[in-house]
């Protein structure tokens, strides 16, 4: 029998949504171990006063197992 644990994690990128959840998995992988799937929960968008995005931001719900 295993446990599964749910965290949530705001993470951005100038670039992409995909950086954005790349970065968020990879600043988290750091400190949890045994990631086994990622939700991305919202995502959002930052503009410029002329309506250009200047950055992505995503919330994820990251799970993991817990040991």
């Amino acid at each position: 029998m295993s446990v599964a644990k749910v965290i949530e994690v705001n993470a951005s990128s100038t670039t992409s949504i995909e950086e954005a959840v790349k970065h968020g998995l990879a600043k988290t992988a750091e400190t949890v171990k045994g990631i086994k799937g990622v939700w991305v929960n919202e995502i959002k968008a930052e503009t410029d006063d002329k309506g250009a995005i200047v950055e992505w931001r995503v919330n994820l719900r990251i799970t993991f197992v817990v040991e």
